[in-house]
């Protein structure tokens, strides 16, 4: 296993081919300047010990040491093996609502973009905890399972948009069936579901779904994104509104609201607790709060430890070789003139 701990240094690759054109078009312009000057084979007999060998060896290793320097810019990290590490924590999942209906804007920059932001700042604020993702709309989503790795919880997170469920509505029910199997495996662990969402398009069935959650042992906190004037949900091309979503029967755009009883309902069910999301300081706070008063369970997990940096070896190569360029000489040398590797010797 590895990783690239500054990979936006890659692009500094790109400039090795342009440094090999130059240095072809160089010896272009050196070989016709030899030409104007003179017959080549006596411009090669007043310089008996040029080579032709020398100056590619001294590019190569100048290229070669210019590369291993970008490299080291770039610092590979090398995990050395995989150990099982004990954690205390909880295991919670996030369910997130990716309806259409989390794309107005009556929150900045909209709702969607405003639960994700909350999700991530929860995640940051966390200690040893296994998370998970659901997203849902008119269906449920498992987006990540059960994992430690928050970095790539929350590269999953900004990846989620309304486009990835083909169905629409605001599924609850589903998606807290769908977190108890991510909690199928959790054995005396205690259980978070965290549902981000507008509680627009809810049914009956999400309450009696969180009282069966309740009953195996799942705590759900719910957060409610949006206000309860509402707004329009956007039409956007290009980053541009072009237009709302309109209500077929009426001919009306379609205002979709916060709906924060229905979001108590369910959390009150489950035995958790509601909280407007407008505010991420106040998410934070009670977030903080609420994890402290639930009893945390020691698990094992397997992990990658000891990624060690190892840009240290590039840099030392790549100076090595700019050093060992400054030493080599372009004039020939007798092991090289032995081996005759440009058929000099007839030229002579």
């Amino acid at each position: 296993m590895y990783e690239l701990d500054e990979s936006k240094y890659l692009y500094l690759l790109f400039l090795l081919p342009l440094l090999v054109l130059l240095f072809l078009w160089v010896q272009f312009w050196k070989l016709k300047k030899q030409r104007e000057f003179g017959d080549a084979n006596l411009v090669q007999r007043l310089s008996p010990e040029k080579s032709i060998f020398k100056p590619v060896l001294k590019f190569a290793i100048v290229l070669l040491g210019i590369t291993m320097l970008i490299i080291a810019l770039v610092n590979p990290k090398i995990g050395t093996k995989v150990e099982k590490v004990k954690r205390e924590g909880i295991d919670i999942v996030f369910a997130v609502d990716v309806s259409k209906s989390m794309l107005a804007e009556d929150v900045a920059p909209n709702r969607l973009e405003k639960g994700k932001q909350l999700v991530s700042q929860i995640i940051n604020n966390l200690g040893s905890d296994r998370i998970g993702i659901i997203a849902y709309s008119g269906s449920a989503f498992p987006l990540l399972p059960i994992t430690t790795d928050y970095n790539i919880a929350k590269m999953f997170l900004q990846s989620m948009n309304p486009g990835m469920i083909s169905s629409q509505g605001s599924n609850l029910n589903e998606a807290i069936q769908l977190t108890q199997q991510y909690f199928e495996g959790s054995g005396n662990t205690s259980k978070l579901l965290i549902m981000v969402t507008d509680g627009e398009d809810h049914s009956e069935a999400a309450a009696e779904a969180a009282a069966e959650a309740r009953k195996k042992g799942i705590k759900i906190i719910t957060i409610g994104v949006g206000t309860t004037a509402g707004g329009p949900i956007p039409i956007k091309r290009g980053g541009v509104t072009e237009s709302y979503h309109i209500d077929k029967s009426t001919g009306e755009k379609v205002i979709t609201q916060l709906r924060p009883e229905a979001l108590e309902d369910i959390a009150k069910s489950a035995n958790g607790a509601y909280i407007n999301g407008n505010s991420t300081k106040e998410v934070l706070e009670f977030m903080r709060k609420s994890l402290n008063n639930i009893q945390k369970t020691e698990f094992e997990a397997t992990e990658m430890a000891n990624f060690q940096s190892q840009f240290q070896w590039f840099l030392g190569i790549g100076f090595f070789l700019l050093f060992l360029d400054v030493f080599l000489l372009e004039r020939k040398t007798k092991w090289i003139q032995k081996l005759d590797l440009f058929n000099e010797k007839k030229q002579n």
